[in-house]
């Protein structure tokens, strides 16, 4: 393993460098049926979205479709695309048989450029093993294709890379044994890279977000839809009663929003859930939600000015105007167990910034390693489904309004303040 925390890695040359010191390349190799492909799967399984499956077949037998030759154009682009995702933020996973005198340059070059930490397993099984797994395959057509001499004429023994760069792991572990060890020796489970982003630099960083009150969101156009307020209580969601009301508004969000909801569900890892707490918001409690916190404020600091209190209440509570929650365009979730109970993300939902010294912002420093793994799996389920999430709160995303449009350069929003039918 290189680049490991515990020891001073070698920087590579700023002109070949790839990856983030927080990104992650994990590296299996092996014959034919020793099991890569599913412990990628595993790897990512564990993980959730924000992990690249960079695969050798995939490459050269789907895309290409070339013979494994020692001039195989698959070679560079399994590399250059390895790097394009390290580059984007996400931990890769290169898996392939990728013997050693062909992909030995391509993978060591990687390994050397890469700036985080860098794994490299080799899953040694026996032949007669090799043999047996691939017999035990249900694919009849394949097994037709691939027979017991073509496995026999590919399979190399300890092929391994130079330089002792690689781990062997036996055939007597177990697929989650195999996994767990990689998650634990790769520090993939802490690991926890910014997702591939919609936001600009230009429009603010991690802990200094563009609020809710910059005169830029209010300059954004509404060109109203028209779409209608639909209740995901009709859609199977576990839904929570903290801010349901008589009228059942809360549970009310856009059409294209509740789409883009069942989208991020289907996102996240097997044993994993969306807990729905609040999406449509009246105009009213808007307002009043505002002006309470905006007093609280005034109480801590009878010093500072409207414009001052106007800005740091803006920071926890949308001002009403332009507020995605009237809009029927924000959904405050978190994530639970299979169980529903409520996983941690490191502070409660709609906690201040006052009450969880600053807990409450996405990217918080102040939070566990299982924490932000947590709001990581929740972050990259909801931006791949197409929502903005609001960097003061964790908890809250929008798609289409104001907010969303300004962080997405889009010239208007399609959704404004609405009235519940």
């Amino acid at each position: 393993m290189t680049g490991a925390p515990a020891g001073t890695p070698c920087r590579p040359p700023a002109a070949t460098a790839v990856g983030r010191p927080d990104t992650r390349l994990v590296v299996i190799r092996g014959n034919s049926a020793s099991g890569k492909s599913s412990v990628a799967k595993g790897l990512r399984d564990h993980y959730g979205r924000g992990v690249a499956i960079v695969g050798q077949d995939v490459i050269r037998r789907n895309v290409l479709r070339e013979h494994d030759t020692a001039r195989g154009a698959n070679i560079a682009l399994l590399g250059r695309i390895a790097r394009e995702a390290l580059n984007a933020g996400f931990h890769v996973v290169l898996e392939g048989i990728l013997y050693a005198d062909r992909y030995g340059h391509m993978i060591t070059s990687l390994v050397r450029d890469h700036r985080g930490v860098s794994a490299c397993y080799y899953l040694d099984v026996p032949l007669q093993t090799t043999l047996a797994r691939h017999a035990s395959k249900a694919d009849a057509a394949y097994l037709a294709h691939v027979t017991d001499t073509h496995l026999t004429s590919w399979y190399r023994e300890l092929d391994l890379l130079p330089g002792a760069l690689e781990t062997v792991i036996p055939a007597d572990s177990t697929l989650q044994d195999t996994v767990t060890r990689i998650i634990r020796e790769s520090d993939l489970t802490t690991a926890a890279p910014a997702p591939p982003s919609q936001r600009y630099p230009s429009q603010g960083d991690s802990m200094n977000p563009v609020l809710m009150s910059d005169p830029r969101v209010a300059a954004i156009p509404v060109r109203e839809c028209g779409e209608p307020l639909v209740d995901v209580r009709d859609h199977d969601f576990r839904i929570d009663p903290r801010k349901q009301d008589p009228l059942g508004a809360f549970a009310h969000v856009r059409e294209g929003v509740l789409a883009r909801l069942k989208h991020a569900r289907s996102l996240l890892p097997t044993g994993t859930d969306l807990l729905f707490i609040e999406g449509y918001r009246p105009l009213s409690l808007q307002q009043r939600y505002f002006t309470e916190y905006r007093d609280e404020l005034v109480a801590v600091h009878p010093d500072w000015t409207a414009e001052q209190l106007h800005q740091a209440a803006s920071q926890y509570v949308s001002p009403p105007k332009i507020a995605p929650h009237s809009a029927g365009a924000a959904v405050d979730v978190t994530l639970v167990d299979q169980d529903g109970h409520e996983l941690d993300l490191g502070t409660r939902v709609n906690a201040s910034p006052e009450e969880s010294h600053g807990a409450c912002f996405t990217h918080a420093a102040n939070i566990s390693d299982r924490a932000r793994h947590h709001r990581t799996l929740l972050l990259n389920a909801m931006e791949s489904a197409g929502f903005t999430n609001y960097g003061t709160e964790f908890w809250h995303s929008s798609a289409l309004d104001r907010y969303d449009a300004l962080m997405r350069r889009e010239p208007h929003a399609r959704y404004g303040p609405v009235e519940l039918p």
